[in-house]
């Protein structure tokens, strides 16, 4: 079946970092995605066990022509899976002639590990954990409908609508085809876990955006009022730009920047089906843009998403359980460049707000590099409290740090992520009233040009002129 086939090219992608497994999943144009994602996710979550089985019955040696990644999914599908059920073709045959000694190997393991479950083989760090219990959030695109409307187009197809939450537990109760409101944002819907709407009309007609909770505050909490400018630093792929163009109403511009150009051609194909007209997209490395361009004169907003290791990712930690942290290598260079790329966005002229987030959970890139940034900036930017209530907040690592937020599976029911609210800090009315017995304590202004005075019309219905 080409599905085994569709599955191994998936591993092998994930394998070589060419992608996440959902979109190496849903970029395959494999026609049944759902099916082609549950066989991939469950190999990849047995991939410990399918590799000492394999290795064991020296399947690789006999059959020299199959590939590993291909062997480990055929292994997964007759030992664990389906079988073989209604099909199969030339890799039933084949794992036929090896069948009597696999599941000899796999009976083997067990008893070598004191188990007699197929679940029980699995690490610790491979079984369901919290980011599996993480529910299906869904923002309604503004640009495009209303929570009211989808939420009646989701009743008539069947579903129940339980209100808005009011607790984590809310969320956490949700099953088979109900779903809620978010309590902290209205246009977020809540779905059970593993509800897939990939292919639901309303999504792909771009009224629906897929987008965890977490990954929708940074552009809330930016909050850029209609007719703004706003700069996205980091945009690719686009699911936080769509976001502020809503809040911006497609009136204001956004300027949105990302280096790689096959992540700018999705962007601007998932832009264009959400209805966006007040983007302009520019293959360009951010450090790169000029504050002093005059296109940029009027920029107030900049969202700060930039590269990070990605170490909160609900995928990563749901297809590559065993996968390692981040080097300290790789950390610093990261670290490196998130401290120049902040430092260089607090240098626009007309900022007012900055939000700087990472879907990361390590300190090197949050708070280490929102300290650093400050200390270059002294007395310019502050640290806004972000979302007071939010249960989570940043490691006190610094005075102030608890004004940043964090969120994780654990303690909010949403991937990892790291968000800091910077604005600029106004000059108090009392320095500007001193200025004159201080000299050089602010710049003083440039001084006006005299005015003409102009001789005062003497009609009998006119006022002198002001």
């Amino acid at each position: 079946m080409a599905v085994y086939a569709a599955a191994a090219a998936v591993l092998a992608g994930v394998e070589s970092r060419q992608g996440s497994l959902k979109g190496l999943v849903y970029g395959s144009r494999f026609q049944n995605a759902k099916q082609l994602y549950a066989l991939v996710c469950e190999t990849q979550r047995y991939t410990a066990v399918l590799d000492a089985v394999i290795s064991s019955a020296g399947l690789l040696r006999t059959e020299k022509k199959l590939r590993p990644h291909l062997a480990k999914v055929l292994v997964y599908e007759l030992l664990l899976g389906r079988g073989f059920r209604g099909g199969g073709g030339k890799w039933k045959a084949l794992l036929t002639r090896h069948q009597a000694r696999l599941k000899a190997e796999l009976a083997r393991l067990k008893v070598q590990r004191g188990v007699s479950r197929n679940e029980d083989l699995l690490e610790v760090g491979s079984r369901p954990g919290p980011a599996s219990q993480v529910p299906r959030f869904v923002r309604v695109n503004t640009l495009k409908t209303c929570s009211d409307d989808t939420i009646d187009y989701f009743k008539r197809q069947g579903f129940s609508y339980q209100g808005r939450a009011s607790s984590l537990d809310d969320l956490r109760a949700l099953k088979g085809k109900s779903f809620l409101l978010d309590p902290l944002l209205p246009e977020l819907l809540v779905f059970p876990a593993q509800t897939d709407l990939h292919e639901h009309p309303l999504y792909q007609a771009g009224h629906l955006i897929l987008q965890d909770k977490a990954s929708c505050l940074p552009a809330m909490l930016l909050a850029p009022p209609p007719r703004s400018h706003v700069i996205d630093a980091c945009a690719a792929p686009g699911n936080k730009t769509s976001h502020l163009a809503a809040l911006l109403r497609n009136q204001g511009k956004i300027f949105a920047f990302d280096l790689d150009a096959k992540r700018l051609v999705s962007m601007a194909t998932l832009l264009a089906r959400a209805g966006v007209s007040c983007c302009e997209l520019a293959e360009k490395d951010f450090l790169a843009v000029s504050p002093s361009d005059h296109r940029y004169r009027q920029v107030q907003y900049i969202l700060l998403d930039p590269s990070c290791s990605g170490s909160g990712m609900l995928t990563r930690q749901l297809e590559e359980p065993r996968a390692d942290t981040p080097s300290k290598e790789r950390l610093h260079a990261l670290a490196g460049f998130q401290k120049r790329a902040l430092c260089h966005a607090l240098t626009f002229p007309s900022l007012q707000r900055l939000v700087y987030s990472t879907c990361s959970i390590c300190q090197e890139e949050n708070e280490d590099v929102v300290q650093d940034a400050l200390q270059q900036n002294p007395g310019t930017f502050r640290l806004v409290p972000a979302l007071p209530s939010w249960p989570h907040r940043g490691l006190s690592t610094f005075p102030g740090a608890e004004h940043c937020l964090r969120a994780s599976p654990e303690t909010t029911l949403t991937g990892g992520f790291f968000i800091a609210v910077l604005e600029r800090v106004e000059v108090p009315s009392s320095i500007s009233q001193t200025k004159a017995l201080v000299p050089g304590l602010i710049p003083s202004p440039v001084p006006k040009r005299k005015k003409r005075r102009r001789k005062p019309s003497t009609g009998p219905n006119t006022l002198p002129c002001k």
